[in-house]
């Protein structure tokens, strides 16, 4: 298979970065899958490969310093070929704690997973994408960006200031050839929160779309985002939640 495109999705072993690699990969993307479990790793790109796509892996610690993301960053364009054409930053932690009992730890990771990561690998990989004069770059935000909460207060404001990132990057390389945009999903069901089905079932239950989000329903949105169908949209989000947060009021 002879492809053209290159594609970067942080957090893609599992969950809805897995579902938006192989998405990607079916598009004739070669995909840099990354994450931290090398198993889970096998298991992405050998369900891309049955599909005739093609991907490759590389470890990678979104908690790392700056120096080690910026060297993150050179691995993953080496892996991809020597170029990206899209970055997906879908990689976050979510901590269910409230203000109060959240720890500094929780704080400290949250914010380097969801905020700096994100800023430190677009300040890195954005300007060959500049430099090429095309490109696109979609954040994973979530409709908890636009709600209050009486817990996990810290990633949903983590994940406004992602999307903002994104408005504003938009601004900067949108005028340059790269596209930047945000997808936000609403409760979505995936491995991380099978401990939570019932509550997730109950959010969604009475929402237009009337069951919880699946991660192909945000790949599909991906895919779309970077393809030239969108190449008039900029600094968006898009909000995949089944209606959560047009309809929703508690």
């Amino acid at each position: 298979m002879t492809t053209h495109l290159t594609a970067l999705v942080t957090g893609s072993t599992s969950g809805i970065g897995a579902a938006t690699a192989q998405a990607l990969a079916r598009e004739g993307y070669r995909v840099v899958v990354t994450g931290r479990d090398a198993d889970r790793a096998r298991s992405v790109l050998g369900a891309i490969e049955a599909d005739g796509g093609e991907a490759v892996f590389v470890d990678g610690d979104l908690t790392a310093s700056p120096d080690a993301l910026r060297e993150l960053a050179a691995a993953c364009v080496e892996a991809a070929g020597g170029h990206l054409d899209l970055l997906v930053h879908n990689a976050a932690v979510c901590m269910v704690e409230t203000t109060t009992s959240l720890s500094d730890e929780q704080l400290e990771t949250t914010l380097a997973v969801n905020v700096r990561a994100p800023h430190v690998l677009t300040a890195a990989l954005a300007p060959a994408m500049v430099e090429r004069g095309r490109g696109a770059i979609v954040v994973i935000g979530s409709w908890m960006a636009e709600v209050g909460h009486p817990f996990v207060g810290l990633y949903a404001a983590s994940k406004a200031a992602e999307q903002e990132l994104a408005r504003c990057w938009a601004a900067e390389f949108g005028p340059r050839g790269v596209r930047v945009n945000t997808v936000a999903p609403g409760a979505t069901r995936t491995p991380i929160n099978d401990d939570s089905s019932d509550v997730i079932t109950a959010m969604t239950s009475g929402i237009p779309a009337r069951r919880p989000g699946r991660p192909e329903d945000v790949a599909a949105a991906v895919v779309w985002l970077a393809s030239d169908a969108s190449a008039y949209v900029h600094g968006t989000v898009l909000e995949v939640d089944g209606g959560i947060n047009a309809t929703h009021s508690s």
